[in-house]
């Protein structure tokens, strides 16, 4: 059976999410300080003890998160045996980085410069994201493709799950918008910025240098991206829609989908809280076979 190996983006994290990898696996633990020693500041310490609080600051949660997932793996290795690795959104770079086609310490930069592009383009127009339950996709975008306002459907989560980003003024004009055309719930989620829209496009921009100074190899499986939901082997295609990544929705129901066709009916979520991709591969199709690293180990 064909195995997908997914690695969850931002929104996953959770309090002592670094403790038990730190005290039990020398692996994990090294990987940890390595983190440390690259970033310049002490995000071992903020993933052991920090609060929750700590943790939900963007130049925190990316590389924690990051850091987290390929810990993860550091310390489980032996059941990576994936035919195909995904990310979502953030964890991209994560699936980058475990396929093996960026250095972790390339990747670690990337994630590190992300989080900041994308916490400066917060404060240059302030921004925000809504999740829209129980509507088909065509009939969201049509709704937020007719508003005189920045808001973009921005992440396809699964089937009836799709999350708009965009100003605040365009986000507060859809809402009752899709009330009324029968969103089962219109739900405000806690972010900081209207990330996967044009507003991003100031931290694309500055992304984009720290990407084009990264070193991309073929990975050791194929990629499916965010961008198109396809899968990819080629390092300069890969480079080339990890730049378009930011200001472009993540089509991750499109990724899981093509994944099923391609005959892969199992998948294993790595890092954070083990829940939130998994439940997405289950309402895209019941039948997939579901697991984390926490039930591996």
């Amino acid at each position: 059976m064909k195995t997908a190996f997914l690695f969850p983006g931002q929104g996953s994290q959770f309090e002592g999410m670094g403790k038990s990898l730190f005290e039990e696996s020398e692996a994990a633990k090294s990987l940890m300080i390595q983190a440390d020693e690259i970033l310049g500041f002490a995000l071992s310490e903020i993933m052991i003890s920090g609060s929750a609080e700590d943790l939900k600051r963007t130049d925190v949660t990316q590389p924690a998160m990051f850091v987290h997932s390929l810990a993860t793996l550091a310390r489980d290795r032996a059941h990576f045996k994936p035919d195909a690795v995904a990310g979502h959104s953030l964890g991209e770079l994560t699936a980058l980085v475990a396929a093996e086609a960026l250095t972790f310490e390339d990747g670690l930069r990337i994630v590190l410069e992300r989080a900041r592009a994308m916490q400066a383009a917060c404060e240059v127009t302030e921004g925000t994201m809504c999740a829209v339950l129980g509507m088909e996709d065509s009939d969201i975008e049509s709704i937020v493709n007719g508003i005189d306002e920045v808001v973009v459907a921005a992440n396809y989560n699964c089937p009836g799950q799709l999350v708009i980003s965009g100003s605040l003024a365009g986000i507060e004009v859809a809402q009752p918008l899709l009330k009324e055309a029968g969103a089962r719930r219109v739900l405000p989620l806690p972010v900081g910025g209207a990330f996967h829209s044009p507003l991003m496009q100031p931290a694309a921009e500055r992304l984009q240098a720290a990407i084009e100074a990264a070193e991309f190899s073929a990975p050791q499986c194929p990629v499916y991206q965010n961008v198109d939901g396809k899968a990819h082997t080629d390092p300069q295609e890969i480079q080339d829609l990890l730049i378009q990544q930011l200001t472009s929705p993540v089509r991750w129901t499109q990724t899981l989908q093509n994944m099923m066709a391609a005959e892969i009916k199992s998948f294993v979520e790595v890092g954070g809280n083990g829940k939130t991709l998994s439940g997405m591969v289950r309402k895209t199709d019941r039948s997939a076979e579901v697991a984390s690293y926490a039930s591996l180990s």
